[in-house]
């Protein structure tokens, strides 16, 4: 299992001086970085990303308070595209160690239209078995309650399955449900994270 977001997703994103995908969405689509957590991601983000709520349910009317001229969709676009530089490096390892015979499984706190996006767009239905995200199961990492529901999806004993994340509350989340987990570093080499796994 491995997470997406700072791991296989590159968490300083696709901008030349690599900072977050909404460093220039004022200079882009006009909309304060600021402005935007206060009207959409801090009072509504929970409940979309936890599968309670849609996105477009819920950012359509936050983005009304932020802007009149910038559609949900123009937003989501360009979310999702400055949010998106994958790790090939990290990726070609996880392929070779799939080819071999292991399982490779995404777990994500992710909401539906993202996770498609992942899945669908960025095409990484040809490099896992399975997504586990959060808005599919209603909970996310790090509770535990998550990776319970995983296994039991999986019909797998939890102590086979092994996460690579970049949080240690993560890290802890799994290993409470009785998974073996390992700390994700930019600098780690693949083979180093999965035999430091406890």
């Amino acid at each position: 299992m491995v997470d997406v977001d700072g791991v296989i997703v590159r968490p300083d994103g696709k901008r030349a001086d690599k900072r977050r995908w909404d460093q220039d969405l004022k200079r882009d689509l006009g909309i304060d970085p600021a402005d935007l957590q206060a009207a959409f991601f801090k009072p509504h983000w929970p409940d979309v990303v936890n599968g309670r709520a849609d996105l477009f349910e819920r950012l359509v009317p936050a983005l009304a308070d932020v802007t009149t001229d910038v559609s949900a969709q123009t937003l989501v676009d360009y979310w999702f595209k400055w949010d998106s530089e994958l790790d090939d490096a990290l990726l070609a390892d996880l392929a070779a160690l799939r080819a071999a015979g292991t399982e490779m499984h995404l777990a994500t706190v992710q909401e539906h239209h993202r996770a498609r996006y992942l899945w669908e767009t960025l095409g990484f239905r040809d490099r896992f078995d399975a997504i586990h995200y959060s808005a599919a199961y209603g909970v996310g990492k790090p509770d535990p309650v998550f990776f319970t529901a995983v296994a039991a999806k999986l019909g797998s004993a939890p102590e086979k399955l092994l996460l690579i994340d970049d949080s240690a509350a993560n890290i802890e989340g799994a290993r409470r449900a009785g998974w073996r987990a390992s700390l994700w570093t930019k600098d780690l080499k693949l083979a180093d994270a999965i035999a430091a796994a406890r």
